[in-house]
């Protein structure tokens, strides 16, 4: 495990990594146009396009982010020349274009609005770039198969600026500037680029090696432990490489790059197939004052978050990436790709993302446990569990799940969240009434679907095909199981399972807000502006909708602590006077008070387990109890 925190010199001597570079596929150069105006410059060249008229156009949307974006809204100025001489570009569709008829070499120049600070598009400043080549790159149609160069240009204003991608390098300086090179186009895009002051940490697991970069600009480097941070990512990949791979502990990839940006108060992530784009808040990074032992107690909560994402888009360089489902086998960037299994593909990684952490003894099973508490609170506090399957929930993520608004928890369900409880479920019961687990169902998927041998991998996942893989491996029948808690709205029994594991279940109090059905932002002076209203809640029954301004209740200012009081000291049969504003006029209304049933959940391990349910427990979480 090393880091290294300091750019090498722009003097260094190239490198060639690889064979040179195909003079028949598309090549591009990327190069800052204007870092103040955040924008790239993009230069195609096409050594031979069509005759008659070469079309190009842009993905719609990035795989791991379900929501069509329309990524080509931010491509200004598109001219192209023929043989050095301007010709005719015409746009066709929402994301394509037709140059005109040519005869010799096409190129095509055109700049990139880059400012969407997130890990899906493209961000420039002067003090990092970063991109997805889905929303910069163009596509050669009728080329997309063929080798694909890319070629990145230093930005004269920071010539200490390093590269970090998993993009191969076919002639690049010491820095990483240079040539690289992408079998095709699907290739190209699964490898994010970041640009920048970059602060390295590197391991090793499985054979591969891995490393971090931190895009801390010009922040001090030495506010990251890089150490603590090297050591605990490396216990987190070799966990879950051991899973996968038990006897052979070989990783499925030569290297992998994670690539975190750090932010006031940033969360997310995005697989790829060798690599992950990963934002946090600066204060999730461990600090090198912070407590440094090899006990799971010292990782603060933000920490144990990070460790947590990292853990999730690490798990899915498997499960998503190599293990697909039909759906997306092979990609359409140009249209939706609907699938009822992102419970699977979603829901699956992120039952394991805290749980290999747990493996790799960073957490403490009860901090576990709390995790488990806060996704079932969360579930029971979401009324379109009710409303909608989780398998409905995955096939309609592109219109709903990733377009939130105020009816959002009222009318559907996070595949994440539910997604995990179901495979909670499907382990504890695999575990109690069978000799296999749902590590073993994993293996299979991938020894199946994933690996480079596997017999199906072209094929992808079947949208049936979990409940015969549940079968092959445990012999249950789960068909009942899949109709009430996939296909059906019942919520996973993971209550009563629990107790065969000795975990004790027992509610906790909600929040006055949350008790009343009501979600309210705070503004200037202690007003609320409700935000979202619960359904068969009080502030429902009240009459309250998303955007209404609270003003008084029994006459006095409807501020929280107001109704925090008198929740507190409220009986059945009391009735609540409230006033508020909508749309700047007055509204009124008397409704009985009435809380709704709790839905926080604490979990804590049983004092005096019994031989069996210790048993069972240890061998889930993977560490001695």
């Amino acid at each position: 495990m090393t880091s290294s925190r300091q750019p090498r010199s722009r003097n260094a001597t190239l490198v060639q990594a690889l064979p040179g570079i195909s003079q028949t596929g598309p090549s591009y150069r990327v190069s800052v146009a204007d870092a103040l105006a955040h924008q790239f410059l993009v230069e195609l060249d096409l050594p031979h396009p069509e005759p008659a008229g070469q079309e190009f156009w842009l993905p719609v949307w990035i795989p791991g982010s379900y929501l069509v974006r329309e990524f080509a809204r931010h491509i200004l100025q598109l001219q192209a020349w023929c043989a050095d001489k301007p010709i005719a570009l015409h746009k066709i569709a929402k994301n394509r274009w037709r140059a005109a008829p040519c005869n010799g070499p096409l190129r095509l120049r055109y700049r990139v609005y880059a400012f969407d600070l997130s890990v899906r598009t493209a961000y420039l400043d002067t003090q990092r770039g970063f991109f997805n080549a889905s929303s910069l790159l163009l596509a050669a149609a009728g080329r997309e198969q063929q080798p694909h160069t890319v070629t990145l240009a230093c930005p004269d204003f920071a010539p200490h600026w390093t590269v970090a991608t998993t993009l191969p390098a076919v002639q690049c300086d010491a820095n990483g500037f240079g040539s690289r090179r992408a079998a095709n186009y699907d290739a190209l895009i699964d490898h994010p680029v970041e640009m920048g002051e970059l602060l390295r940490l590197e391991f090793s697991a499985g054979g591969a090696p891995h490393a971090m970069v931190i895009a801390l600009g010009n922040q001090p480097h030495d506010t990251v432990d890089t150490r603590r941070l090297a050591r605990d990512l490396k216990r987190i990949c070799s966990a879950q490489i051991a899973l996968f791979e038990p006897r052979s502990k070989r990783a499925p990839f030569a290297e992998y790059l994670f690539m975190v940006a750090p932010t006031a108060e940033g969360y997310g992530g995005l697989e790829h197939a060798d690599s992950t784009a990963l934002m946090c808040a600066r204060r999730s990074l461990p600090h090198p004052r912070l407590q440094d032992t090899d006990s799971a107690h010292s990782a603060h909560n933000d920490y144990r978050d990070f460790l947590g994402l990292c853990s999730h888009e690490y798990f899915h360089a498997w499960n998503v990436k190599r293990i697909k489902p039909q759906a997306f086998t092979p990609y359409d960037l140009q249209a939706e790709n609907p699938t009822t299994l992102l419970w699977l593909f979603e829901g699956f990684t992120a039952y394991y993302d805290d749980l290999m952490v747990l493996r790799a003894e960073l957490i403490t099973p009860q901090q576990y446990l709390d995790g488990l508490a806060r996704t079932l609170g969360a579930v029971l506090r979401t009324p379109g569990r009710q409303v909608q399957s989780v398998a409905e929930a995955s096939f309609d993520a592109w219109t709903k799940y990733y377009r939130p608004d105020e009816n959002t928890a009222n009318a559907t369900v996070s595949y994440y969240q539910l997604g995990a409880l179901v495979a909670l479920s499907i382990d504890l019961r695999l575990r109690r009434e069978s000799a296999a687990t749902l590590d073993d169902v994993m293996r299979l998927l991938w020894t199946r679907y994933g690996r480079a041998d596997a017999p199906l991998r072209a094929e992808g996942v079947a949208e049936d095909a979990l409940p015969a893989l549940l079968k092959e491996v445990s012999g249950l029948d789960w068909r009942a199981f899949f109709r009430r808690h996939v296909h059906g709205t019942e919520l996973p029994p993971v209550k009563t399972q629990f107790a065969d594991f000795g975990i004790q279940w027992a509610s906790q109090e909600d929040t006055p807000l949350d008790a009343l059905g009501l979600a309210a932002q705070e503004q200037a002076g202690g007003w609320l502006t409700v935000q979202r209203v619960r359904n068969g809640g009080w502030a429902e029954r009240a009459g309250l909708a998303a955007g209404d301004l609270l003003l008084m209740l029994d006459g006095e200012r409807a501020r929280k602590a107001v109704i925090e009081r008198r929740h507190a000291q409220a009986r059945a049969g009391d009735v609540w006077r409230l006033t508020w504003l909508r749309q700047d006029l007055e509204q009124h209304s008397e409704t009985p008070w009435f809380a709704l049933p709790d839905s926080r959940v604490q979990l804590r391990l049983a004092d005096k387990p019994r031989p069996a349910q210790r048993q069972r427990l240890s061998a889930w979480m993977g560490t001695a109890l």
